[in-house]
């Protein structure tokens, strides 16, 4: 008589199973992030040091993520009606324009993973309930 075709839990694989289905995973999201532009407009105030920091974090993002990005770095004390036009109330301020939705991110952009989570760039990790 043939044992039951149901794989018992001894013989699957414990580490190769989840190096396996994150590596999946992150091949969709490159994929799905093939062909999608990002449309990026970081507004700043001058040369001061959270505008710096906030230009150096989200230049060092979109190169390690992004395929396709257009990023304008905007100083709202040279074009204060870029500023007004958006209601932009607190610099620095990162608005992604495209891909849709439209979303606002405020200050210096060093969480890396809130702002990939926030661009849609990750999914936000599941947190298991036992």
């Amino acid at each position: 008589m043939a044992k039951n075709s149901k794989p018992d839990k001894e013989s699957q694989p414990k580490s190769g199973l989840r190096t396996d289905t994150a590596a999946f995973e992150d091949a969709l999201k490159q994929s799905a992030l093939q062909g999608v532009k990002y449309i990026l407009r970081l507004y700043v105030t001058g040369s001061s040091v959270r505008s710096l920091r906030a230009v150096h974090n989200l230049k060092r993002l979109c190169e390690e993520h992004l395929p396709d990005y257009d990023l304008q770095i905007i100083d709202i004390y040279e074009d204060p009606l870029a500023a007004r036009e958006e209601q932009i109330i607190a610099a620095p301020t990162l608005v992604k324009k495209l891909p849709k939705p439209l979303r606002r991110f405020v200050g210096d952009l060093s969480d890396t993973q809130k702002l990939l989570i926030g661009l849609d760039i990750y999914q936000q990790p599941e947190t298991r309930s036992t």
